[in-house]
């Protein structure tokens, strides 16, 4: 681990930056955690090469995922001298290629692009027989360009699914169908696509002798930016401007790795020295952005992963002055959460905080609305970054539709709620359970935020009716038209990916959002939650409130845990380090069985008793309450902790229920839990108790 206390020298350059600038020419891995100037040392780097003569400008292709990072890194180029560098995504730059080499492989013009896939999606699906909704078509292009950048053909999609465990748009025959239709329509309409414009590059290098050797005459060193997010495509890509060569430096951060789902493999960045044993591999470690508290709590988050790779643990080390700690906050309902955080928001900016350094943070943009109303009601400008304003979106405005349509017919005395959810559940598409794709899935959660405003104006005005609902709707839309110059940005989480602020709110952090709720028992999907986390959390420079809150709309009771990530990060001794969900009547705190007191922290709060009270575990109950779930996480193909984490095993065997009413009494045991295991425990304590060995407790 670098010397924390190491200075910076006359260059700028702290000893793990300068050794990545001065690597000799050839194999570079850069290995770069969140806001430890990769950019700038990259950046050098390139510079340093072209100055000292080791290649001239023209002769370098620096390739990143975004205009915006490509456009900061040309920037910086110029002021470095080596303004001669290309510096694009992978799409331009193929593109540029395939237009240059196009005459010579295929003749005449190059194919057009295409402006958009979906109406040759709606043509393939049409003949898939398979849905044709705006929506549907969506989800079934996303699929489509997740199978090209995986580089899966239609005839083998079905299988690859399968053996992914994949969760598709719809029988994987099918959109199999839609696939191979869509690419036999695009070809005869002779256009390309987008991921068509790296695999005909690639191919054209593969191929072509003449148009590889030309390309590797004017194109001899590369660098990669972001390659944690490489897709197979890309890497297939860049393979074949490398040819033989080995003048190559990436750089990336396998933590950050928030794209899986779309194709991404932080693979070859861990692979690099694997497949480069001569490489350099440099590790920045050292955070210029954030506060060590910051730092700390980014450190504890990601240290938690399970099966981290060995080149994915990093361990930022703050640079920055002192800060406040991070604070963690707990909210009845979401409009109490919201407008606690514009609260918090509005004193920064009185205490001089730029509105445009404060970020609200986001796992879905389903959660906007209501902190687009509440920043609305305090005055405070904002704008929405990667996404459509909540009352713009298209399934909104349908819905709203709906619903002033079917005001006039209301019965007097129906349910507000109730008709709420009927009318959007037989006019906009509203299901009970999520479906899936992502598409249709945050359309679906969007509609149900309609259903949580109909719950909060029926908790303040029982007699409302859909006209009333309408009406407040249409006033939430007026009033949210806030100027978005010098604004809060309100973003989801992947849209605020290489973006940093002085001061971030990350909200709505509940068990069923972080990690959201199709990721399932899936550990790889988890995990892939929790780096999407750790980018919310490393965005933020001085300033890191984490909230959540108990249930949609007041009045409704608690329905929600705060997100399992948070455990091990919130103090014991705080406030909001109980188990979300789990105050006795009156609010009370849970209080120990052994001496009274109440208790804080999650392992306490499940045992029912101090850290430092006795305990009456029975060991030889817990090891076979292990055994039993050890043999139940292995026919699931699970870790242990999914079926019963350590904490409640540990609590059955200190509280020894004496049945279904007396187990779910124990934190961790909720219903699904009770219906799955319940039986199986039960039966577990007694045959324990028949053997001879103390007999359960209640």
């Amino acid at each position: 681990m670098p010397d924390p206390a190491a200075p910076i020298g006359a260059d700028g350059l702290d000893p793990e930056q300068r050794a990545a600038v001065h690597a000799p020419r050839g194999p570079v891995c850069v290995l770069a955690g969140a806001g430890t100037g990769k950019t700038r040392t990259i950046t050098r780097r390139i510079a340093h090469l072209v100055t000292s003569g080791h290649v001239a400008a023209t002769q370098v292709l620096a390739v990143t995922f975004t205009a915006r990072a490509a456009g900061e890194l040309r920037t910086r180029l110029r002021a470095l001298d080596a303004s001669g560098v290309q510096a694009r995504t992978f799409h331009a730059a193929a593109l540029r290629q395939l237009r240059y080499f196009w005459p010579q492989m295929v003749g005449g013009s190059p194919w057009p692009l295409l402006d958009g896939k979906l109406r040759l999606v709606g043509q393939a699906a049409a003949r898939a027989r398979a849905g044709t909704d705006s929506d549907a078509l969506r989800d079934l292009a996303s699929e489509i360009e997740w199978a090209k950048s995986t580089l899966v053909a239609p005839s083998d999609y079905a299988a690859e699914v399968a053996r992914r465990r994949r969760d598709t748009p719809g029988p994987a025959e099918q959109v199999a169908a839609v696939y191979a239709a869509y690419e036999e329509l695009k070809n005869a309409s002779e256009q390309l696509d987008f991921d068509d414009l790296l695999l005909h590059t690639a191919i054209a290098l593969e191929e072509h002798g003449g148009v590889a050797e030309e390309f590797r005459s004017r194109y001899r060193c590369f660098v990669v930016d972001e390659y944690q997010d490489v897709t197979p495509l890309q890497q297939r890509l860049l393979d074949a401007w490398l040819g033989d060569r080995d003048d190559l430096t990436v750089v990336g951060d396998a933590n950050q790795t928030i794209y899986t789902f779309a194709g991404a493999s932080p693979r070859y960045l861990l692979e690099f020295p694997r497949r480069f044993p001569d490489a350099a591999v440099v590790r920045l470690q050292r955070d210029y952005r954030s506060t060590p508290q910051i730092v700390g709590c980014a450190n504890q988050l990601i240290g938690a992963a399970r099966n981290r790779p060995a080149g994915s643990r990093l361990q930022l080390i703050g640079q920055l002055p002192p800060g406040p700690d991070p604070d963690f906050s707990e909210h009845d309902d979401e409009a109490g959460e919201a407008a606690a955080v514009a609260g918090r928001i509005l004193t920064l900016i009185n205490d001089g905080t730029e509105p445009s350094e404060i970020a609200v943070l986001f796992r879905i943009n389903a959660q906007s609305e209501a902190f687009e109303q509440a920043l609305s009601d305090a005055g405070v400008p904002y704008q929405i970054r990667g996404g459509e304003r909540f009352f713009n979106r298209p399934e909104i405005r349908r819905a709203m539709l709906a619903l002033r349509t079917a005001a006039p017919d209301q019965r007097p005395g129906t349910d507000l709620v109730d008709v709420t959810r009927a009318v959007l559940t037989a006019r906009a598409g509203l299901t009970d359970e999520p479906p899936k794709g992502a598409t249709l899935r945050a359309q679906w959660e969007s509609l149900l935020a309609l259903v949580g405003v109909a719950e909060e104006l029926a908790a303040v005005e029982p007699q409302a009716d859909l006209r009333r609902l309408c009406g407040e709707l249409e006033t939430r839309a007026d009033h949210a038209q806030a100027p978005v110059v010098n604004g809060v940005t309100l973003a989801s989480l992947h849209a605020a990916k290489g973006l940093e602020w002085d001061a971030v709110f990350l909200v709505g952090l509940a068990d069923g959002t972080l990690p959201i709720g199709h990721a399932g028992d899936d550990e790889a999907a988890v995990e892939e939650e929790r780096r999407l986390f750790y980018v919310g959390v490393t965005r933020a420079r001085r300033v890191l409130s984490m909230s959540w809150s108990l249930s949609r709309a007041s009045g409704r009771g608690p329905k929600r845990r705060r997100s399992r990530f948070l455990y091990g990060l919130i103090p014991d001794s705080h406030p909001a380090s109980r188990v979300a969900g789990e105050r006795r009547p009156g609010g009370a705190r849970p209080k120990c069985r052994v001496c009274g007191t109440p208790l804080f922290g999650t392992t306490a709060t499940k045992l029912l008793r101090c850290d430092d009270c006795p305990s009456d575990v029975d060991l030889e109950l817990l090891d076979r309450l292990k055994q039993w779930r050890s043999a139940a996480a292995k026919a699931q193909d699970v870790p242990g902790f999914v079926v019963l984490t350590d904490a409640t095993l540990t609590a059955i065997a200190e509280q020894r229920p004496a049945g279904p009413s007396a187990l779910v009494g124990i934190p961790g045991i909720g219903a699904a839990k009770l219906d799955r295991y319940g039986d199986d425990v039960l039966r577990v304590l007694a045959e324990h108790a028949a053997e001879g060995s103390r007999p359960p407790l209640r």
